[in-house]
């Protein structure tokens, strides 16, 4: 991990198009303004990790789903076979 020290309104550059500016510093708290290219998604990581759990969650669905119609669609076979 790269730790960099940075003072208010200084900021970082990520790449060629993405820059990271201290906005403001107040007690504990840090506040980070991100200039970065509309087709890049930013997200706080508590954020960013639900939307990687649901996403988990919804592909895990898609499989179940799958095996199902493969299993109605051979006891419609086994049927239409009797």
């Amino acid at each position: 991990m790269l730790v960099l020290a940075r003072h208010l309104n200084e900021s970082i550059i990520i790449g060629d198009d993405i820059e990271i500016v201290v906005v403001s510093v107040q007690h504990d708290q840090v506040k980070l303004g991100i200039k970065a290219p509309r087709n890049i998604s930013v997200h706080r990581k508590e954020v960013y990790d639900e939307i990687q759990r649901e996403n988990r969650l919804a592909a895990d669905a898609r499989g179940d789903l799958s095996k199902g119609a493969e299993l109605l669609k051979q006891r419609f076979k086994d049927e239409k076979n009797q």
